[in-house]
């Protein structure tokens, strides 16, 4: 009886931690999204120029930047997961300290797109006065009646303000012995550090981009001022349901990481099982939301009925996205843990690229369907990918 009962209590400790270490990921990965997206909600108030200007700057001119960045950073889940899981603190400090050396440099490489964004915006298809809008909100955006100028402000101040706290925190925070002070070690087995971020931001990369060539090929519709508000909003609220996901993604991927670095396999698999289960109902209900309000939301993002209704038009396959986009990040989150990094590029890869792009962009253009054409597209892609990495 003893034998049968240990897993038991094994698998409820397992599932007490994750649903520990999911509430605070979850929570903060709302909070942050919600600095982009409630500037985006406010902007669709002000007029449809600049919701899609806003729109261009999250997804395309911020979005760029995003996806490298947070995937040159992403190997710190798996090397800090595993070396937590096997005792070495203080490896914690170094590796961080190594990730800042990797994406100083990385932003600075990526400084000389921002400067010249705006005709780089239009030589891909952008309006001259989406794309001048976007840029603009991208330096400063919309609070306070102070118009875009204010809100651009609010957002980079939060952002900055995120990162001083998390700094001050890990500072002072010495009893674990995760921080012993910056040492030399950073600049060592840099090569090591960054194949394996290499082989993340690619992996990242691949989904983010794709968001960002969604906004690209939307705008280059026919009145694309319309098309590109309808698709953001449908974006915005996907996005609100793919935070929980993201948190069980970054809660997944550290247990995954710690479980395995301290040689539990069995423990690993029991918690991307709640994990999935769990996101998937939250789904379901995210779903059932979307499609009970579907005369209402869009009116949240905007004063226009013309793309309110257009963007009603895609309820239906706003739901089902939602539904599958409930479990796609998740699954993700265990191949960082896992250091599967480089197989999950090559779904992406196929999924993204291979299916979706091109068959959106056949349905938009040859059979004049649109937008919703590309929603429809983003919901095969999640399918696919959701299936194949599991």
């Amino acid at each position: 009886m003893a034998i049968e009962t240990a897993p038991l209590l094994g698998n409820r400790s397992t599932a007490e931690r994750m649903t520990n270490g999911c509430g605070p990921a979850i929570f903060t990965a709302i909070c942050q999204y919600s600095l982009g997206a409630l500037t985006q909600t406010f902007a669709g108030l002000v007029g449809e120029l600049e919701l899609a200007a806003v729109s261009v700057e999250n997804s395309v001119i911020a979005g760029l930047a995003f996806g490298i960045m947070l995937g040159m950073g992403s190997a710190l889940e798996t090397l800090c997961g595993q070396a937590y899981g096997a005792g070495q603190l203080r490896m914690l400090g170094v590796y961080m300290q190594r990730s800042w050396v990797i994406l100083l440099t990385t932003a600075c490489v990526l400084v000389p797109l921002y400067v010249w964004s705006p005709p780089i915006l239009e030589l891909i298809g952008e309006t001259t006065e989406i794309s001048e809008a976007a840029v603009f909100c991208w330096l400063l955006i919309l609070k306070l009646g102070w118009g875009l100028t204010g809100a651009a402000i609010t957002l980079n101040t939060s952002w900055w303000l995120i990162v001083i706290l998390q700094l001050f925190y890990i500072f002072i925070t010495k009893s674990d012995g995760a921080w012993s002070g910056f040492s030399w070690l950073a600049f060592s087995n840099l090569w090591g550090f960054v194949k394996l971020s290499l082989a993340s931001a690619v992996m990242l990369c691949l989904e983010f981009w794709y968001l960002m060539v969604l906004v690209v090929i939307t705008g280059r519709l026919s009145n694309p001022l319309i098309p590109v508000d309808a698709i953001s909003i449908c974006m915005n609220i996907q996005g609100w349901d793919a935070m929980i996901a993201i948190g069980f993604n970054a809660a997944i991927s550290v247990r995954v990481s710690n479980e395995l670095g301290a040689g539990n396999s069995h423990a690993a698999k029991f918690a991307v099982l709640v994990v999935s289960v769990t996101s998937v109902c939250i789904g379901v209900i995210a779903m059932i939301l979307v499609l009970t309000t579907r005369n209402e939301f869009p009116y949240l993002f905007t004063n226009s009925d013309t793309v309110a209704t257009e963007t009603t038009k895609l309820a239906f396959l706003l739901a089902i996205t939602v539904l599958l986009n409930s479990l796609q990040p998740v699954l993700p989150g265990v191949a960082v843990g896992a250091a599967w990094q480089a197989t999950v590029a090559y779904i992406n890869i196929g999924c993204y690229y291979i299916v979706g792009l091109p068959l959106g962009i056949f349905l938009g253009f040859t059979y004049d369907f649109g937008v919703e054409a590309e929603e429809a597209e983003s919901r095969i892609r999640k399918w696919g990918g959701s299936i194949i990495e599991q």
